[in-house]
């Protein structure tokens, strides 16, 4: 199995961003402990303050699968149930590098 990697968009409606950016930030020890989580970083847009973006590599697609139906993902759609404008998520592969 190739490596994933996963970036995620989340756009939070204005007002409530905070709410978003806490619930979030949860996310992040719970998807490190992981299995065959190598990395999951959460970025912030510095033009736009309800922009947020996880840059996430996973060992396989497989494992990023079974980390969307954990418990602590189910919590995050309940918790933020109506506080997302938008989100989009994009799934790639590794194809090359130099070094």
């Amino acid at each position: 199995m190739s490596q994933l990697t996963v970036v995620a968009r989340i756009k939070a409606k204005a007002g409530v961003q905070e709410k978003v950016h806490q619930e979030l930030r949860k996310l992040i020890p719970l998807t490190l402990a992981e299995s065959g989580c190598l990395n999951y970083d959460l970025h912030r847009s510095i033009d736009d303050p309800t922009l947020f973006l996880f840059y996430e590599n996973w060992e396989s697609r497989l494992l990023w699968e079974q980390h969307m139906a954990a418990d602590h993902i189910k919590t995050f759609r309940e918790n933020t149930e109506g506080l997302i404008e938008k989100l989009d998520i994009d799934l790639w592969t590794l194809e090359g590098n130099l070094g």
